[in-house]
């Protein structure tokens, strides 16, 4: 029984321990559970702390970002924008010019057309005068007749004698004059075959140079690098070369425009080292120009020691040399200025091995004839003695100076040399091709001819023939008779004389002829 009731208390005792014991693990696992749960929630509430300030930086990011796009769009639509009104003010600039140009040429045009009003109005007036004239001789014509009626035979033959007298010595001292120059040509005989044998002996080429220079570009993005921003890129190459620049509306190309073809031949030169190189701002314009302007006058000596090496010619002072090469970029007419004085330099050198002067000095005097022509405007003078100064202050001698300053009668030739020089240099200008005359005048003048053939009754028509140097009068011979035909080519002679007397020397032929026709059936 005491065992039973033991073993009883003891279960009893046991369970309660054991309850005691389960309690005790309950409430512990509970804390750990609420220690793990507010581990959770502190992790939780640092990882959303984590989330929302990276949500916050990555929203400063993004506004940041999106604020600098929107900046850069709005730069770059005033870019855009300031470009835009760049080139219209460019274009304002250009259609101001084009009509500023307009308005100058209807100036020009104005005023030619007051001068052909007043040519007009002095054309009339001395119609009028010759009219009051011609009205004038025909009373004293008719007064005349009227006194001739009661002259005899003797006495009227020795009033048209007197008449006719002023006449007939101008003729004859045409004929003297003519016999004068047919005695100069045969005694010259000896100078022109010396001038032939030098001609025939030497042949040259010649080209054309214009004062502009047109330049290729590459592409039109080209044109407005050279032009830069509000043009600062062509006003700069414009004041180092010293030449104006016109962009127009053609395509790829731009107009380099100077009376110094040296200059252009830099800007020319300068643009293809920019244009080559891809850099244009006035820095590197600056530094363009120089280099270009050092080369340029490396190949002005090399292109002067060359010629000089070609005539032979020694000891030229290397700013002469300078001078000789620059020549090659500049003319006269439609000759280039280093060929026209070569051409001067072998003539003189052959007429003088033809009459046994010195050669090698007839060469370098015809050479450095035209030397002047190579110095700046500045200096002040004509060119021959500009050039003989010029030669004389490098160690030139005095016959050459003197040549210089003779070639064009600035001074009297008084040496054999100085008269080579002058006749190699009229050689050289004369020759066919060499000078450019103006076909208008040429047009003109031959008209002028006709007019006056036309001028006088009797007359069906007039031709200018040879150049002018013929005039060829048809008359009809119902109204004109052989003697009167004499008279009308007499007549037409001396008012050709009087009103275009620069012409020389004009053969007046008038053709009188009858026809008598009749068709056979």
């Amino acid at each position: 029984m005491e065992i039973v009731i033991a073993a009883i208390v003891g279960l009893a005792l046991g369970g309660v321990g054991v309850f005691v014991v389960k309690r005790i693990q309950d409430e512990s696992k509970k804390k750990s559970a609420r220690v793990e749960a507010e581990k959770i929630i502190n992790k939780a509430k640092s990882e959303a702390a984590r989330i929302d300030k990276e949500s916050k930086n990555r929203a400063k990011d993004f506004e940041a970002r999106a604020r600098k796009n929107i900046e850069a769009d709005i730069q770059k639509q005033k870019s855009t924008l300031k470009n835009k009104e760049g080139q219209l003010e460019r274009r304002l600039k250009e259609i101001d010019e084009l009509q500023k140009q307009k308005l100058e040429e209807n100036e020009r045009t104005i005023t030619q057309l007051k001068d052909r009003e007043e040519k007009i109005a002095i054309a009339e007036h001395r119609i009028h005068d010759l009219t009051k004239k011609s009205e004038q001789q025909v009373e004293e014509l008719k007064h005349k007749l009227a006194n001739a009626a009661s002259m005899t035979a003797e006495e009227a033959k020795r009033e048209l004698i007197e008449a006719l007298s002023s006449d007939a010595k101008l003729a004859a001292a045409k004929k003297i004059e003519d016999i004068e120059k047919e005695a100069e040509q045969e005694a010259d005989r000896r100078a022109k075959k010396i001038l032939a044998v030098a001609v025939s002996r030497f042949a040259s080429e010649y080209t054309s140079e214009r004062t502009v220079t047109v330049m290729a570009l590459p592409s039109e993005e080209m044109k407005g690098k050279i032009i830069g921003r509000e043009g600062r890129n062509i006003r700069t190459l414009e004041g180092l070369c010293g030449v104006d620049l016109i962009v127009d509306d053609t395509p790829e190309a731009v107009v380099i425009s100077g009376f110094d073809p040296v200059r252009r031949e830099l800007a020319k030169r300068s643009l293809e080292k920019l244009m080559e190189d891809g850099r244009v701002h006035p820095a590197r314009i600056e530094e363009v120009v120089e280099k270009q302007r050092g080369e340029l006058n490396k190949t002005l000596r090399e292109e002067g020691e060359k010629v000089c090496v070609e005539l032979g010619i020694t000891n030229l002072h290397h700013e002469i040399q300078r001078s000789v090469g620059s020549l090659k970029y500049r003319h006269t007419h439609t000759q280039n200025l280093l060929n026209h004085s070569m051409e001067v330099a072998y003539l003189a050198g052959l007429m003088a091995a033809e009459v046994g002067a010195n050669v090698k000095l007839a060469r370098r005097a015809g050479l450095l004839h035209d030397i002047g022509k190579a110095i700046d405007h500045t200096v002040e003078g004509t060119h021959a003695h500009v050039g003989a100064d010029f030669c004389k202050k490098f160690g030139e001698s005095e016959p050459i100076c003197h040549a210089i300053r003779a070639h064009h009668n600035d001074e009297p030739p008084n040496s054999l040399i100085a008269h080579l020089v002058q006749a190699a240099n009229l050689i050289s200008n004369s020759r066919p091709g060499a000078r450019r005359p103006g076909m208008d005048n040429f047009i003109n003048r031959l008209s002028d001819l006709e007019s006056i053939g036309n001028s006088f009754d009797g007359v069906l028509k007039t031709f200018a023939v040879q150049a002018g140097r013929e005039v060829r009068v048809i008359v009809e011979a119902a109204k004109v008779t052989d003697e009167q035909s004499i008279m009308i080519s007499h007549d037409i002679a001396r008012k050709i004389e009087r009103e275009m007397p620069h012409l020389g020397q004009v053969k007046v032929a008038v053709v009188r002829e009858t026809r008598s026709v009749e068709i056979a059936r």
